[in-house]
């Protein structure tokens, strides 16, 4: 068996990966009702190989593919092809498990110039005069 290559380090062996395969929903004809083409991935995040860091970001994020008990659910009924759902459900499973390593940076916080804060409160003005002049004018005097 092949090892599926997460990053240049890591990679999980392809018996770690469960696959069904389930019939399609929506466009195909008869080949809906008949053919199992729907691919969908199971992956125990738990059980895995993964390193710890890989597993316990896995779990800290919010994705719907993955469930309360620690495994990621993949279901891919895009082709009417199984082999070709079964790459784009693989795919998706590789991007997801590689997006835990990307750490972003921080962001640092700036102020606005006071040319900028200028230009703001006379766009402002502007639009409040805009339409101030839309108004009725008003009976006094």
């Amino acid at each position: 068996m092949a090892d599926i290559q997460i990053s240049a380090r890591v990679s999980i062996p392809e018996s770690e990966v469960e696959w069904q395969f389930i019939r399609s929903s929506g466009a195909g004809g008869q080949n809906v009702n008949k053919v199992a083409t729907a691919a969908q991935l199971i992956f125990d995040i738990g059980a895995s190989s993964l390193p710890d860091f890989y597993k316990e970001r896995l779990l800290q994020k919010a994705d719907h593919r993955i469930t309360q008990s620690g495994k990621i659910i993949i279901k891919c009924q895009d082709s009417r092809s199984q082999l070709a759902n079964r790459e784009k459900a693989l795919a998706d499973f590789i991007a997801l498990v590689s997006s835990v390593n990307i750490v972003r940076k921080r962001r640092i916080a700036t102020r606005p110039t006071r040319a900028s804060q200028l230009r703001r409160v006379a766009s402002k003005k502007k639009r409040a005069d805009v339409k101030s002049a839309r108004r009725k004018p008003s009976n006094e005097g």
